[in-house]
């Protein structure tokens, strides 16, 4: 294939290994500089969930906002997720009255403090709510139960923003509702697991991570959060792009500990995007070769099935794994059911191999609508095992106490384990895996487009 080698080596070696032992990393995509020194290495992932603590049961089902017996402290919720034996099923249109004839296993709600703003968007950009969403909160708000909850909910929230109540009771109720118009149109929503806590659980350590679903439950949460990504993008014509992201434990920068992802619509590319396309337009095969090519070479691939495969990543600035879809179609709301469980399949792996007690950013990645370039789905599961200092500050080059080759190692062992247990979905692991460059099909679609001469413009056939 004419030109699949080029920029199939960034300038400086990727990973390297000097001769005291220090391995230095810089990630091909971003630049991103990290070394592993002697002595700071082979840390364990956490120190554990500290002291254990006997569950108050009375509190099941309270413990947080986000748990099932508190639907009422969140706002208004877009959509909901209901099992039945082995049926599972999407309810939409949910009232206030009937919020709690069902339990939800996942539900879609908005967020009550956005980071872009609904007055964000329609101050800067003149952005309106669909016609579907005014009819959801036209319907909402006809019922005086979801009336009431609108206004206690733009009540908390304007209370948390620092009005006072006294100030907030002086506004005519039409007004106070204008403030709740976000809880309906807003750009910025919340998929929420059920469980606080294993259903079970007995003590406070444990919790109910990504790693605790089943396979199927996680199939579930990671195809609900991929619609919403799609319909932030069909809903809000002035998003550049919508970014998924989970916050697992605190020290992640989670609010609660609940399991639950983010899905947000922002205005502009981040500096980390378009610099992956300034690498991707000089080799439109990057992620293929210095993703998944350069993982193989290196002994990196830690997992792999048809639709997936998963690389102890390389250059970030914690300890991270990197999941490739394989489909040749870049957008995951475009995916396939059968694609999208075999990703989410070895995404949650990832998950039930880091355990439910280490602190864990999930980061999603797609290829922005419009750029006139291929680049996969995929996500980076990375493990808040340190914390950045002055050093990283000072200097750029960031410290992982985990290289790659041990980070892929650990993994290995985890999922040969949890894989006999029947814990995970059946794939293949470490020296198992055939996966190479040309394993990532978004590749063909890059090299069918240079090949032409043409722009590609993100369709597939």
């Amino acid at each position: 294939m004419a030109g699949q080698t080029k920029g199939a080596r960034s300038e400086r070696e990727p990973l390297s290994r000097l001769p005291d032992g220090t391995i230095k990393q810089v990630n091909p995509f971003t630049g991103t500089q990290v070394w592993t020194v002697p002595g700071r290495a082979n840390r364990p992932f956490g120190s554990g969930h500290g002291t254990r603590h006997r569950l108050d049961t009375a509190q099941r089902g309270r413990y947080c906002a986000f748990c099932e017996d508190r639907y009422l402290e969140t706002p208004p919720e877009k959509g909901r997720i209901v099992r039945s034996g082995t049926e599972w099923r999407r309810v939409t249109d949910v009232t206030a009255e009937t919020l709690s004839d069902t339990v939800a296993e996942f539900r879609l709600i908005p967020n009550l403090f956005e980071i872009l703003s609904f007055d964000y968007w329609r101050l800067n950009y003149g952005y309106a709510p669909t016609t579907a969403a005014r009819e959801r909160e036209r319907a909402y708000l006809s019922t005086p139960a979801g009336r009431a909850h609108v206004l206690d909910i733009a009540r908390a929230k304007a209370a948390a923003s620092g009005v006072a109540s006294a100030d907030w009771d002086d506004l005519p109720p039409e007004e106070q509702l204008r403030h709740a118009e976000a809880f309906f149109g807003g750009c910025h929503d919340v998929v929420v697991a059920r469980r606080h806590y294993l259903d079970r659980a007995k003590h406070d350590d444990q919790v109910a991570s990504s790693g605790s679903l089943s396979p199927e439950e996680h199939e579930q949460y990671l195809a609900f959060t991929v619609d919403a990504v799609g319909a932030q993008y069909a809903a809000n014509p002035y998003a550049r792009y919508v970014q998924a992201f989970q916050n697992w434990l605190r020290p992640a920068g989670a609010s609660f500990d609940h399991l639950h992802k983010q899905v947000v619509a922002i205005d502009e590319l981040s500096v980390e995007t378009q610099r992956q396309l300034e690498r991707v337009r000089e080799d439109p095969w990057v992620y293929a070769h210095l993703g998944v090519g350069y993982a193989a070479e290196r002994g990196l691939v830690i997992a792999e099935n048809r639709h997936a495969v998963a690389v102890a990543g390389v250059g970030h600035r914690y300890p991270s794994v990197v999941v490739y879809s394989k489909s040749a179609t870049r957008e995951p709301w475009r995916h396939t059911a059968e694609e999208l469980r075999g990703f989410s399949d070895l995404v949650h792996a990832m998950h039930a191999a880091t355990g439910p007690q280490v602190p864990v950013n999930e980061q999603w990645y797609h290829e922005p609508p419009g750029i006139g370039v291929a680049m996969p789905f995929r996500v980076v599961v990375s493990l808040r095992i340190s914390t950045l200092a002055g050093f990283e500050g000072g200097t750029k080059i960031y410290i992982n106490t985990i290289d790659p080759w041990t980070l892929a190692q650990r993994f290995v062992a985890s999922l040969l384990k949890l894989r006999a247990l029947g814990a995970v979905a059946d794939f293949d692991i470490g020296p198992e895996c055939t996966a190479q460059w040309a394993s990532l099909k978004y590749a063909r679609v890059a090299a069918a487009s240079v090949a032409a001469g043409v722009s590609d413009t993100g369709a597939t056939d």
